[in-house]
């Protein structure tokens, strides 16, 4: 896992995509909340955003 965001960050750093990064956080930060709530009482409220 270390290395594919090891070989991400070079690309972003040496192609100059910054504008990727918020992209990618967002991205992280809905699949890490789809993950932590699938077996709680919220599910059925966070899997109607999508």
């Amino acid at each position: 896992m270390m290395e594919v965001i090891k070989d991400l960050w070079s690309f972003l750093k040496e192609r100059k995509k910054w504008w990727l990064f918020p992209v990618l956080l967002v991205i992280m930060l809905l699949g890490t909340l789809i993950v932590f709530s699938s077996g709680s009482a919220i599910a059925p409220f966070i899997y109607t955003l999508f």
